[in-house]
């Protein structure tokens, strides 16, 4: 076995698992930063895979080519916007149990997406095998570079806009106004409000912002390593997110490291049945190891994280 072809190819494997949990996770961030706690990431990511493959199906049916996966992007885009709107409606204007309203999310996203596919195909559980998705491609010059150029710079272009998303999150909270409101609702909404700042209209935005990057997450699934969707399209990834924001410290930067870690162990996952000695491990044992690892690496960040001072609390102006 080349050792360096095989560490070349995890490495690869692991920034396309990551993918996914960067666009989430920096939904969660922007959610959870406006003092909204946002549980339904998952539910969010499974609207956008759906709408993503929906979306792309019949663009391809429209004659639209090479654009059809883009218009899968914009449509996931669109579903998730709605249906975060029902998560800030019930947590911010009627002041509902946050977590409570992002689990409804979550099921309804279940539900309602599997009914619409056996709908929309003949009762079929899930969408035909997509045509126009998302290739693999290389970036020009840097791509030829030995060993480097193969496993950072030939990626699906849904990588490299995750990892840019990344410093552009980062630049926008930390560095323009919008975020220092944003996190200022988050912290402290009484004095925020106090100096003017429209705190229910941040939140909304926030929470808003939330539902489109994760399901931009989802349609990354949908369009890049399935190439369809399913009711198991998703399969916890959302939950691994909401890990990856946690132990990243709701900071977009440290979402990222935690992104590529939890990506590292399902990679990890795929790669373990590539030995000999992996083949007397149950199979389930191996699918199993990503999510056991990722409970056992957040479980040793709690207490060493500090959520958004108002997280979770409704604010009541009356209350000031």
């Amino acid at each position: 076995m080349d050792w360096i072809t095989t560490i070349g190819q995890l490495i690869n494997t692991t920034l396309v698992f990551s993918t996914a949990l960067i666009f989430a996770s920096m939904g969660g961030i922007f959610s959870e930063r406006s003092g909204v706690v946002n549980i339904g990431l998952e539910g969010l990511m499974v609207f956008g895979a759906f709408a993503a493959a929906v979306g792309t199906y019949y663009a391809e049916g429209a004659g639209m080519g090479a654009a059809s996966p883009y218009i899968g992007l914009l449509a996931a885009v669109v579903m998730g916007v709605i249906a975060s709107l029902i998560h800030a409606v019930a947590s911010i204007t009627f002041k509902a149990d946050q977590t409570i309203s992002g689990i409804v999310i979550n099921f309804l996203a279940a539900g309602s997406t599997l009914y619409l596919v056996r709908l929309l195909f003949n009762g079929e559980g899930e969408t035909p095998l997509l045509q126009e998705v998302f290739r693999k491609t290389n970036i020009s010059g840097l791509s030829d570079i030995p060993f480097i150029g193969e496993v950072f710079f030939h990626h699906y272009p849904t990588t490299y806009l995750a990892v840019i998303l990344v410093f552009v999150s980062y630049y926008v909270l930390f560095k323009t106004t919008f975020g220092m409101r944003l996190r200022a609702v988050g912290e402290h909404p009484s004095a925020a409000d106090t100096m003017g700042i429209k705190v229910s209209r941040m939140r909304y935005i926030g929470v808003m912002m939330s539902g489109a990057l994760a399901a931009l997450g989802g349609a990354t699934i949908a369009l890049t390593t399935t190439s369809m969707f399913a009711h198991n399209t998703i399969s916890g990834q959302g939950f691994i997110a909401i890990a990856a924001m946690i132990f990243g410290k709701w900071n977009p930067i440290g979402a990222l490291g935690a992104a590529v870690l939890f990506g590292l162990f399902q990679a990890m996952g795929s790669y373990f049945q590539l030995f000999d000695w992996a083949s007397n491990i149950p199979q389930d044992f191996i699918y199993m190891l990503p999510y056991v690892l990722t409970i056992l690496v957040l479980v040793a960040a709690v207490g060493r994280s500090s959520a958004p001072s108002a997280l979770g609390e409704p604010y009541d102006p009356g209350k000031r």
